[in-house]
C-alpha cells in the first residue's frame, strides 16, 4: 500500500488539502483475535481516511467496542501520504475537545458537526465542508466490492488488515493506470 502511494504522491494525485474520515462496522464470523463484540454482534471496524478524491491515505482495522474518536490517533501510524493534511472531516462521532485539542498540536483542524448535547463550537462556513462527505462513503463501497473484507473469516488481525491494505492499494494503483 506504501508503494502504490508513493506512485500516487508522485504523480501529484493526492488533494490532502482536506481529507474525509469514517469508520464502518464489518461482521467477524471467524472469531481469533482483534474482534470486539457490540450490539449487532462481534465484529472489526475499519478506519479510514481519504483524500478530496476519494483516494485512501490511511486505513486499519480495530475491534469493533472503542469508540470512532478513540481510533484517529491510531489511523496516523498508517499514513501512506509524506504530509498532515490541512484538515479532517467527521461525522458527529468526532464531535469531542479531547479529539480537537490533540489534532491542533500536530496541525490539524478537525471539522465534525456537534453532538446534540453540546453547544456549538465550531463556525457554520466550516460545516459547510460536511457535504462533501460522500467520497468517504464511496471508498467504503468500493472496498466491500471486495468480498474478502465485507465479513472477517481470518482468524489473524494482521491477516484481515492485510487483505485491507491490499484493497487499498488496487484502489491507488487503479488511479494511476487509469
Amino acid at each position: 500500500m506504501r508503494a502504490a502511494g508513493r506512485c500516487v504522491e508522485d504523480t501529484g494525485r493526492f488533494r490532502l488539502y482536506e481529507c474525509f474520515i469514517e469508520g464502518t462496522f464489518f461482521k467477524a464470523k471467524g472469531g481469533g483475535d482483534g474482534i470486539g463484540c457490540t450490539r449487532v454482534g462481534k465484529g472489526v471496524k475499519i478506519m479510514i481516511l481519504v483524500d478530496a478524491k476519494g483516494l485512501p491515505v490511511a486505513a486499519c482495522s480495530a475491534p469493533a467496542n472503542p469508540a470512532e474518536s478513540h481510533l484517529l490517533e491510531q489511523l496516523f501510524a498508517f499514513m501512506i501520504a509524506q504530509g498532515a493534511p490541512a484538515r479532517i472531516i467527521g461525522d458527529k462521532a468526532y464531535d469531542s475537545d479531547r479529539l480537537d485539542e490533540s489534532l491542533a498540536a500536530q496541525g490539524v483542524e478537525m471539522i465534525a458537526p456537534n453532538r446534540l448535547n453540546r453547544s456549538p463550537t465550531q463556525d457554520r462556513r466550516a460545516l459547510r465542508r460536511c457535504k462533501r462527505r460522500w467520497r468517504v462513503e464511496r471508498t467504503i463501497a468500493w472496498l466491500q466490492n471486495y468480498r474478502r473484507l465485507c465479513i472477517r473469516w481470518e482468524k489473524s488481525h494482521l491477516a484481515f488488515q492485510g487483505f485491507l491494505h491490499m484493497a487499498c492499494a488496487l484502489l491507488l494503483v487503479k488511479e494511476v493506470l487509469g
